[in-house]
């Protein structure tokens, strides 16, 4: 069942907190029981990453996930098929995170057939810039499939604000100048930036890379709707720490209500 993203993010009235796992990281064998007990803990969409052989925004951690799992014999094709067998189990959005690459190679309208036929709700594109968008835009909104635009640090304000008026689902703001990855700390721009996103959307704002403890999501969560987590996520899995997965989840709970109106 494909669920709307905008309505799943805000019906709540609470802060987001998405998870982001590499499909095939395990085996995909795996990808039910990790996307099935994210969705136990708390949370309220899940991105699942296509393994790609030249990503140009994954740090370290997601970059050898991804290894891990081409190594595994992971294709989209093979993940939207296992997602296919189990999805009738998911009451969250899932949202794709691919290049463009493996798209074309797979057929873009096919593909868009498929995604929505296995219950994605959204995909992440992060390679393809809004001026190029349309090259796939038509395919996936055919099929309901809300195309997620990302703003960065460096992104001109007059973009932002068109980015903000053409995006559903949410905005992915990029909080670091740089790829994914654990950060220490956030830049002094950063309350600014997340500030005036969220004054120039029609849609939650939620913030992601470099977001990895319960510390950081609070902070973060101050000035936008939500916080995607990806490699500290995929950190806690690799070491089977389930439960911290879960108290990191949780800790969107003691932020308080949604800000997004």
């Amino acid at each position: 069942m494909m669920v709307n993203i905008q309505k799943a993010l805000t019906e709540k009235g609470k802060k987001v907190f998405i998870p982001y796992i590499m499909a095939g990281d395990g085996g995909l064998e795996t990808l039910e029981e990790k996307i099935l007990y994210l969705q136990e803990c708390g949370a309220d969409a899940i991105e699942i990453g296509i393994p790609f052989s030249d990503p140009v925004a994954d740090g370290p951690t997601i970059q050898k996930a991804g290894i891990r799992a081409l190594g595994n014999g992971t294709t989209l094709r093979k993940v939207l098929e296992t997602i296919q067998t189990f999805k009738t189990k998911v009451s969250i959005p899932l949202i794709l995170m691919t290049y463009l690459n493996p798209i074309v190679a797979y057929g873009i309208e096919k593909f868009a057939e498929d995604a929505a036929e296995s219950g994605i709700s959204g995909c992440i594109i992060p390679d393809v810039p809004i001026e190029e968008e349309e090259f796939i835009f038509p395919a996936l909104e055919l099929k309901g499939i809300t195309l997620i635009r990302l703003v960065t640090l460096t992104t001109p304000v007059e973009r932002i604000r068109e980015i903000g008026s053409m995006s559903t689902g949410f905005i992915y703001a990029v909080t670091v100048t740089g790829i994914t990855g654990a950060r220490n700390n956030f830049s002094k721009e950063l309350a600014g930036f997340l500030s005036m996103v969220k004054s120039s959307s029609k849609v939650p704002v939620l913030a992601g890379f470099g977001v990895s403890s319960a510390k950081q999501v609070r902070e973060v969560c101050e000035h936008c709707d939500g916080v995607i987590v990806g490699s500290k996520i995929i950190d806690l899995f690799t070491q089977n720490d389930l439960a911290g997965i879960k108290q990191l989840i949780s800790t969107v709970e003691e932020v308080g209500l949604q800000t997004y109106k």
